[in-house]
């Protein structure tokens, strides 16, 4: 049975273990590398010569457009899909005229993710999303005031999560007990409605921002989002 051979290229850890997980499951994909950088991402292309390159646009170093531009002058047979949180509609422009197969938002699911790659792998190009398809405005909205329920410090593991951390780790960071950081972990999970490390991670990449604000703005952009006076209680 031929199996389709994948790279994957993003510059979170969890993200591309992740995307490893999904693909592992899968007896007909083959994951042959798995990068950090831009630079890896290209060596791994040249090396290999995968049917597909899951890449995210933002890698350090050498971005999207460029490893599409190598792909391209090297005539390879690779074909990139572009695996991003947000993406503007000028840059989803610019992907798609200089060869990307697809935009895949972060928050697909599973399924749909693996039925893509499969249709990529067939040589079907598939038109990339506009921006309120990769995150409806709706969606990004309930996710930015579900992470003012957190607490700074849950907001400072959710960060630790997604640069791939271990709750060892995580506790170590933070001069605490593993059972402590998994106390916070179970909390986190609850107000965010969320399963597993992954989906977590995920969710804290596109709300960097957000978690990365003072204190005393976060609670003003949550206030004026709801258009109430009342103040958000602070569990640190």
């Amino acid at each position: 049975m031929h199996r389709i051979r994948v790279v994957i290229a993003d510059r979170h850890p969890i993200v591309r273990q992740g995307l490893a997980d999904v693909l592992g499951t899968e007896r007909d994909f083959r994951l042959v590398a798995c990068c950090g950088d831009g630079p890896s991402c290209i060596e791994a292309i040249r090396l290999f010569v995968p049917e597909i390159a899951i890449v995210d646009p933002t890698l350090p170093d050498v971005g999207g457009p460029e490893i599409l531009a190598v792909t391209r002058a090297e005539k390879l047979r690779t074909r990139l899909v572009f695996f991003t949180g947000y993406i503007h509609d000028s840059d989803i422009a610019s992907l798609a005229s200089r060869g990307a197969y697809s935009v895949i938002s972060k928050d697909i699911e599973p399924k749909l993710l693996l039925q893509i790659l499969r249709q990529v792998a067939n040589r079907q190009r598939l038109s990339p999303p506009a921006p309120s398809e990769l995150e409806p405005a709706q969606e990004a909205t309930n996710k930015a005031k579900a992470t003012h329920a957190l607490t700074d410090r849950e907001r400072q593991i959710m960060r630790l999560v997604s640069e791939g951390l271990s709750n060892k780790e995580i506790a170590r960071r933070l001069n605490v007990t593993d059972g402590t950081i998994k106390v916070h972990l179970h909390h986190i999970f609850q107000k965010l409605e969320v399963s597993n490390r992954t989906v977590l991670a995920t969710l804290a990449i596109s709300q960097v921002q957000e978690l990365d604000a003072p204190q005393e703005d976060r609670e003003a952009s949550f206030e004026a989002s709801r258009g109430t006076g009342s103040t958000v209680a602070n569990d640190r």
